[in-house]
This record gives C-alpha cells, structure tokens and sequence, in this order.
C-alpha cells in the first residue's frame, strides 16, 4: 500500500500485519497523534503487540516539523523499505514513565478505523523515522540502506530539545542506557537500528528496562 485515505476494517488488519514486518517489500499505514492520550488501556499490549506506555505526554506529536528536510531526512508521500527496522525509546523523568506518542514523524495524521483509537496514519507524508502508537516504537523506514539514523535525528523531526541536560520539555541530568549500558556521549548520538532499546532518565535515575518486541514480526 501506499499512499492512505479511507481505510476498512479488514485492510486495518493487513496494515496493523505489515506493521511487523522488517523486510524492505513490506507495506503499512503511518500514524500520529496529539496531547491526548490513545483510548487504548495504557500498560496493556497496543496494536503493535508493545505494552502502550503510561504517563503524561513527553511532547506532542503535532510538534513533528511540516515537511520540510531534516537532517537530510525526507517527509514522502510513501513509507520506504530499503530499510526497515525497529528500535524502542522509553523516557522517566523524576523516576516516573513519560509517554513517547504515536505519530510523531507524520503529517495529517488520523486514527486507523478499527484500532481503538490506539493506531494512526499520516494522509499527508511520513518521515523515515516516526512512531505508530504510544508504545515506544520507532520505525525506522529509509530509502538508504547503508545510512545509520540516529535518536538525535528523531528528537530533530519532532523539534524538541534532547541533551545531557533535557529531554523535551524535561531539564535535569539525563542517564541513558542503550541495550542495557550506560550510554556516556551525547544523547543525540545514540544509533538506531534493529530492536535497539534505549531508555533517557531524566533527574532520578531508574534501573534499566527490558522491552519484549511483541509478537507481530517487529
């Protein structure tokens, strides 16, 4: 599939299917969503088979910049698959979970019939990094193979601040882990790649977290 308009509900099914899928032929909707919160239970799986985060809103994914190129990054009218690949991203701050939204790095976002509210897709363009469902998940879709995207290239999509000293709108000393280590460099150079997770702690430190990747092929 590629560009999306009127969606039923069995063609929800196929996408929510091609979601899960890590090879360059896949196909699948896009998504995005504002300060609200999805309808799904937060803490339980989401349509992507990722337990949804909880806690307030991180940023809202209507910050996501308006099409323009960031960081070489295009915003198309169709997903790439060259690459396609997961990572995840969970954020504290002050010990407490700080959701990450679903449809950061998408424009003109909507709501999926069929998914509870819990799944979005972009009517206008979609970045090659963005984000489904408030589940964590960032997707990584790019017409380069060879090319390494970085947390700092999504943080730029989204157009909030990311430091050793902010996360969004968040200010305090920020420990990151990636895949379980302590990450000592700049936030922002953290790569993205295949079932990568990276955990951003602002102010009160929390022991790493293990993610389970679901069961839909992510």
């Amino acid at each position: 599939m590629r560009r999306l308009t009127l969606l039923t509900p069995l063609l929800v099914l196929l996408l929510l299917a091609g979601c899960g899928s890590s090879s360059s032929s896949s196909s699948r909707s896009s998504s995005s969503s504002s300060r609200a919160a999805s309808s799904a239970a937060p803490g339980a799986p989401g349509p992507e088979g990722v337990v949804l985060e909880t806690g307030s809103i991180l940023a809202p994914a209507s910050a996501t910049a308006q099409g323009t190129v960031v960081n070489g990054i295009q915003c198309g009218g169709t997903e790439q698959f060259v690459k396609h690949v997961h990572a995840h991203l969970a954020v504290y701050v002050n010990g407490k979970p700080a959701q990450v939204p679903g449809g950061v790095g998408l424009l003109r976002a909507s709501q999926v019939p069929g998914s509870g509210g819990a799944f979005f897709t972009a009517s206008r363009c979609f970045y090659w990094l963005h984000t489904h469902a408030a589940d964590g998940i960032i997707h990584i879709e790019s017409p380069s193979a060879s090319r390494v995207f970085t947390l700092g290239d999504f943080f730029a999509e989204w157009r909030q601040p990311l430091s050793s000293s902010q996360v969004g709108a968040a200010k305090g000393t920020v420990t990151a882990y990636l895949n379980g280590k302590r990450w000592t460099k700049d936030p922002k150079a953290i790569p993205l790649d295949a079932h990568y997770v990276i955990q951003l702690d602002v102010g009160a430190p929390v022991a790493f977290q293990l993610v389970a990747f679901g069961t839909q092929g992510l």
